[in-house]
């Protein structure tokens, strides 16, 4: 007698017309993700000065401002995870979206640098409920494993022109209408764009579900493994070394002799390139193992960025340097996902990202403030170099990941060593 197959997360997630629902739902990520990204972190560059102005604080005290918003993100990236793995989707970016609303509402209203910090909570913590880490734990949930790359490349593709639509229009907006005006049009976008989305679109999401109860493993066993910890230290460095080249850049490629204008336009390479790089990445993981195609990038983000020094002078030179280190730009939003589920499964994967998330977030958040102390101690020079070496480690630890072996699950009512 023939028995029908065990229900999977994607059947119970997507009520039978799984491929249908399952596009729509990757499509309403792909928009809510690219709103998000371009409200509550690519806008504030260009409300900064106005904004600093008319509170009258330095742009250094408004900048802290997004860096709390950063870590207060980072601190809750566990705590999500957890409510992501066991409730679903569904109820956290809803959550998430009202949340965002409120805070640049918030935000549009602060008279002071109390405020601001205030507001900057309120956004910290809406976008740990609303950005990639909850819509890939969502794609993860109702997408089989031979699709999940395909749908995590069709979030991050549409999620990287977030720059390059929110801050054109952000100082389009500000020009017309100034900056507090600006951010009640900013918060409508928010609540218009993605509270319905996340409300009708992911009612029929949930939790992943397991094959069966025995297969159930607790997210916390990565920290026993040794591979997880190599993956660790490669993405916290990896993005510590991203952030400070994105921050510092155009500085330093003006002190290497390029107007700002040349310096500013080589840097908006970076963008263009990350979606070029993680289409090859999707691509050429049909055939070699994610985890070596990361180390490999970051290997030659990390010579990419050594040569800088030595070629940047000229236009060609600094070209190549930031083509071959672009091309790995995004690649750590497609990598990440990928490794994880490689490694680990999709039981508990929320909870497991949320754990890796959270020291890579706060290496994103403060490694450019330490890298202006640096730079102001020891110059430029020395800056661009440590982050090459940081790539360069980055490369080297996801190398020996691949080979740390990850110990079987213990089963209950085993017996002997987790």
């Amino acid at each position: 007698m023939n028995h029908p197959a065990p229900a999977t997360a994607t059947d119970l997630g997507t009520g039978g017309r799984r491929g249908t629902q399952r596009r729509d739902i990757v499509a309403a990520l792909a928009v809510t993700t690219t709103v998000g990204y371009g409200v509550l972190y690519y806008a504030f560059s260009v409300l900064l000065a106005p904004m600093s102005s008319d509170l009258q604080i330095s742009t250094t005290t408004a900048t802290g401002a997004l860096t709390t918003a950063v870590l207060v993100s980072a601190a809750m990236a566990i705590p999500v995870g957890r409510v992501l793995d066991t409730r679903g989707g569904r109820g956290v970016m809803t959550t998430g979206s009202v949340l965002a609303t409120i805070a640049v509402l918030t935000w549009s209203q602060v008279q002071n640098a109390t405020q601001l910090y205030a507001a900057f909570v309120l956004i910290g913590a809406a976008s740990a409920m609303v950005l990639y880490q909850p819509a890939f734990a969502v794609i993860v949930a109702v997408t089989e494993p031979a699709r999940r790359a395909n749908a995590l490349l069709g979030v991050t593709l549409v999620g990287g022109f977030a720059s390059s639509i929110f801050i054109p229009l952000t100082g389009q907006l500000i020009q017309a209408i100034g900056w507090r005006d600006t951010l009640l049009v900013l918060a409508s976008i928010v609540a218009l764009g993605t509270i319905p989305l996340h409300t009708l679109t992911l009612r029929r999401t949930g939790p992943p579900v397991p094959t069966t109860a025995h297969e159930r493993r607790s997210p916390a066993r990565v920290l026993r493994d040794t591979g997880f910890w190599l993956i660790a230290v490669a993405f916290v460095l990896h993005s510590a070394a991203q952030a400070v080249m994105a921050v510092h850049l155009v500085t330093y490629l003006t002190q290497l002799g390029h107007s700002l204008t040349t310096a500013a336009g080589l840097t908006g390479l970076l963008g263009l390139l990350s979606v070029t790089g993680r289409i090859l990445t999707t691509v050429v993981q049909r055939w070699v193992s994610i985890t070596l195609i990361a180390a490999a990038v970051y290997t030659l983000q990390g010579i990419a960025i050594a040569m800088l020094p030595f070629i940047g002078q000229s236009v060609g030179g600094a070209t190549v340097s930031l083509v071959l280190f672009g091309l790995g730009f995004g690649v750590a939003s497609i990598a990440i996902p990928a490794i994880l589920l490689d490694r680990y499964g999709d039981d508990g994967y929320a909870t497991i990202s949320g754990i890796l998330g959270t020291p890579t977030t706060i290496s994103r958040a403060t490694a450019p403030l330490a890298a202006a102390a640096m730079a102001t101690t020891i110059g430029y020079r020395p800056l661009i170099l440590t982050a090459a070496a940081a790539c360069l480690t980055a490369g080297a630890a996801l190398t020996y990941s691949s080979g740390a072996r990850l110990r079987p699950a213990r089963h209950p009512g085993q017996r002997g060593e987790e």
